[in-house]
């Protein structure tokens, strides 16, 4: 069984939409998407540089418009068995699923950045990744300082997050037996109570949507769990601004599932890294260029022979 998975913010890198625009009929788009969301995609993928794309209300439409044009380059979702998304890469796989159209993906995403960047401005937040460690020693630390687990990846890694003086001290006093604490390059606090104003405003313009029920199974970063219902999705990616993302649990769903294969959305590489050492032997593809495809449509014609 196939999964297909997008990647979520921290991801994108100066330029990395630049050659995916070759592709035949992507500036179309990219144009069409930048202009319904007042947003100039094309320039922030291609001319930006990484200060500008860190900018959370443009990350975010940025990212989901990559997952998008990398997604339609592969062809049908019928190859695919399961999807899920990494935070903002769960509107990625609402559309890739056909919960929304890719309009009211981007939309709301913008919506949700916009929101999220107004919430980190009002106290000076960040996020920091605690690398090895036991998860339960890793949490009880992070509890102690006051800082929340925002991401449990898997693979050894929680990415916490707080104020700036919270994750000043986590650098300097790392969990028992963890090997690294990184601080990361992100404008806030996200999947905390940090960012509960976002949380209203977002929910607030999904009511304007009609979603429909995925047509394949789509794993929720919240829990883990297969979603059956479109309005349940929607739901969840409106409540997982300012909680938690259990990609630990997605990845224990896919073994559950049966995986046999996953291709990761431009721009790939953080999904496909954690999967390398979760899910062992499990064959995977991350779309960083449209030179990936033909390794993605490989290992598709092989899983799906």
């Amino acid at each position: 069984m196939l999964v297909l998975v997008a990647p979520g913010q921290g991801a994108q890198t100066p330029g990395f939409l630049t050659p995916w625009l070759d592709l035949p009929g992507a500036a179309d788009r990219v144009a069409a998407w930048s202009d319904a969301i007042g947003l100039d995609l094309a320039h922030y993928g291609t001319k930006a540089d990484a200060d500008e794309i860190r900018d959370t209300a443009v990350a975010q439409p940025l990212l989901v418009a990559a997952g998008l044009l990398s997604a339609g380059a592969l062809g049908p979702s019928a190859a695919f068995g399961a999807v899920a998304g990494h935070s903002v890469g769960e509107f990625t796989a609402a559309a890739y699923s056909g919960v929304l159209s890719d309009a009211e993906a981007l939309s709301l995403v913008r919506t949700r950045g916009l929101a999220m960047a107004e919430a980190a401005a009002v106290t000076e937040t960040g996020m920091a990744a605690v690398l090895g460690g036991d998860r339960d020693v890793v949490v009880a630390h992070l509890d102690a300082m006051g800082l929340t687990p925002a991401n449990i990846n898997g693979a050894g890694q929680i990415v916490a997050a707080g104020t700036t003086e919270q994750i000043s001290a986590l650098v300097a006093e790392k969990p028992e037996g963890s090997t690294k604490v990184v601080a990361l390059k992100v404008a806030g606090a996200f999947h905390t109570h940090h960012m509960a104003p976002a949380v209203a405003t977002l929910e607030k313009a999904a009511a304007a949507v009609s979603p429909a029920d995925p047509a394949l199974k789509y794993v929720s970063n919240k829990d883990g769990l297969v979603v059956a219902t479109g309005a349940d999705v929607v739901a969840r990616l409106v409540g997982q601004v300012a909680n938690p993302v259990r990609w630990d649990l997605c990845m224990e769903t896919f073994a559950e599932l049966g995986v046999t294969g996953i291709i990761e959305l431009c721009p790939g590489g953080t999904l496909t890294g954690l999967a390398k050492r979760a899910l062992k032997g499990v064959p995977n593809v991350a779309l960083k260029t449209p030179d990936d495809l033909d390794k993605a449509a490989a290992l598709i014609a092989e899983q799906t022979a």
